[in-house]
């Protein structure tokens, strides 16, 4: 007979308004419904399995970690990346590894290294310690006089942080737009980085590539004295990480 916790996890897998019921139920019985839904986790479709990740996140209880480990190797690439970063909020216990082995797959797939399921891969080994991105003193410097609760640089500094990235080989691939009012944060639109690059060129010529899209892209950037830009980079190692 199926037991209540156990028909919650297979209405992961429902329509949005039962999944998401079945979530909030789930996270209110917390760490006592996290055997149920690890058990069920291979039989849920994509849906289900983000949802179930979600459960693990909000519960935050560490028995999910082996679980969390398997869906890296999984058909679904969100699935992947969102498992791969649960596991780094999560904290797991012996998941650097596993996101290395995962970061390689994604290269051996010829993933591009500027789509979310790398990016989300990158982040969970630099939050676990296990990739240092490269900071340039001056970028390190412009974002040292943000407030703290800024996500970013000053946009005004745009393209002295795009030509600090450039001149230290790093290869700009995602800018985002941000305004802090009153303490909220709000996405503002910005001109888009208009740049598809060919991942198998010579890493100077992206980077070059990377540093006239994006000084292009900075003529048409929004500025203001609460508007902000997050920018993702990566280094050549992030293409190569065995060099």
């Amino acid at each position: 007979m199926t037991s209540p916790i156990e028909a919650l996890v297979r209405q992961l897998d429902g329509e949005a308004d039962e999944s998401y019921d079945a979530r909030a139920e789930l996270i209110g019985i917390g760490a006592e419904a996290i055997p149920a839904v690890i058990a069920g986790l291979p039989s849920l479709g994509g849906f289900g399995q983000l949802t179930a990740i979600e459960v693990f996140e909000e519960v935050a209880d560490p028995r999910c970690g082996p679980a969390l480990i398997g869906l890296l190797a999984g058909d679904n690439p969100t699935v992947r990346e969102w498992a791969a970063m649960a596991l780094a909020s999560l904290e797991i216990e012996g998941a650097v590894e596993p996101l290395r082995r995962a970061y390689r797959a994604c290269l051996e797939r010829a993933t591009p290294p500027d789509w979310s399921e790398p990016v989300g891969i990158r982040w969970a080994l630099t939050e676990l310690g296990a990739r240092i991105p490269v900071v340039p003193p001056l970028t390190a410097r412009l974002r040292a006089t943000v407030a703290e609760d800024a996500p970013g640089w000053p946009s005004a500094h745009f393209s002295e942080i795009v030509g600090d990235l450039a001149d230290h080989a790093q290869v700009i691939l995602h800018a985002q737009f941000w305004r802090v009012d009153a303490g909220h944060t709000y996405g503002v639109p910005g001109p888009g980085l208009d740049w598809e690059p060919d991942w198998t060129a010579p890493w100077e010529r992206l980077v070059e590539e990377s540093r006239t899209c994006c000084l292009l892209e900075a003529r048409e950037a929004p500025v203001g004295d609460n508007i902000f830009v997050a920018l993702t980079w990566i280094d050549r190692t992030d293409l190569h990480p065995e060099r």
